[in-house]
């Protein structure tokens, strides 16, 4: 068992900087890059006009090249962009910067217009008025999309299910990444207008996460950054989806579910980690999010 650990350990040693595409289905991809080395690394893919492309960088941050290097287009940690443009190809050129990841998903168009057919109005570049135009928009990455995204950036189950699982991680992504609470308008909410207001709440995340062990309270967090606690509640549920404490869990069983993987904790010490005092409660949290235990999943990727 130990020299299989070795092993493993010295082939993830090794693979400090890596490109994976896998297909879902006839013309549908997801794309993963990683670059865990101290230096830029470059990928190159072409991509034809019909496609709408999808990028999702996990952790670090990357650039991508259009025009031959006229124009730089920069995508951050926990940020998104998605791009269409039917008017001529947009080839993937990008430049991932140390310690980063990167997830891109591409499909065609008339495969997308499948999805939405009957949302055509809501999906503001499927609309009429639309047809045929380029389309571009960054938006921030929710917790629930996070925990898909690790999922698929740190695959643990058999390879003969691989295919079917990455085709139900794609569809899911997809859809969380149009759900209306989690991709709300911030002209829908006038107080988010105000960028001093939208980085305190940014600065509320930081804290939590940054305190996840030993969490303040609501009014403790509202007090800290100085804002009511009905506007930190609105806002951060404006900006992420989810309110302070459902952020938390989500992020908290996300960062347990890759210390376990690691297999350098036990199921105790994860716990303590992430701030649950007794084992029993770490575990009962744990399955209620993913639907087994911590024992069971490092049976899955043993």
């Amino acid at each position: 068992m130990e020299a299989q650990k070795n092993v493993a350990t010295s082939l993830l040693a090794e693979k400090v900087s890596f490109y994976e595409e896998t297909t879902i289905d006839s013309g549908f991809f997801i794309l993963k890059f990683s670059n865990e080395t101290n230096e830029n690394q470059h990928f190159k893919r072409e991509v034809s006009s019909n496609f709408v492309q999808f990028h999702f960088c996990i952790k670090g941050s990357a650039a991508f090249i259009f025009n031959e290097g006229n124009y730089v287009l920069p995508l951050k940690e926990e940020n998104s962009l998605l791009l269409y443009n039917p008017q001529r190809d947009l080839p993937l050129d990008l430049t991932l910067h140390p310690h980063s990841w990167v997830l891109s998903v591409l499909l065609p168009i008339n495969k997308f217009h499948g999805f939405f057919s009957s949302e055509a109005n809501y999906i503001t570049f499927l609309s009429e008025e639309n047809k045929d135009r380029k389309y571009y928009k960054d938006a921030t990455i929710s917790p629930s999309m996070a925990i898909v995204l690790n999922q698929l950036m740190n695959y643990n189950l058999h390879p003969s299910v691989k295919s079917l699982y990455f085709k139900g991680k794609a569809y899911e992504l997809i859809s969380l990444y149009f759900n209306r609470p989690a991709d709300a308008d911030v002209e829908q909410c006038p107080f988010l207008a105000d960028e001093e207001n939208v980085s305190k709440i940014k600065k509320a995340k930081q804290i939590m996460v940054a305190r996840m062990a030993e969490p303040p309270t609501l009014q403790a967090l509202a007090d800290e950054i100085n804002l009511p606690i009905n506007r930190l509640k609105e806002g951060f549920k404006q900006i992420y989806g989810d309110s302070v404490f459902s952020f938390l869990f989500d992020y908290k069983m996300e960062v347990a579910r890759q210390l376990l993987a690691t297999g350098s904790h036990n199921v105790n010490e994860v716990g303590l980690k992430v701030g649950y005092s007794t084992a029993s409660h770490f575990i009962a949290a744990f399955k209620k999010k993913f639907g087994t235990t911590p024992k069971k999943f490092l049976m899955g990727i043993s």
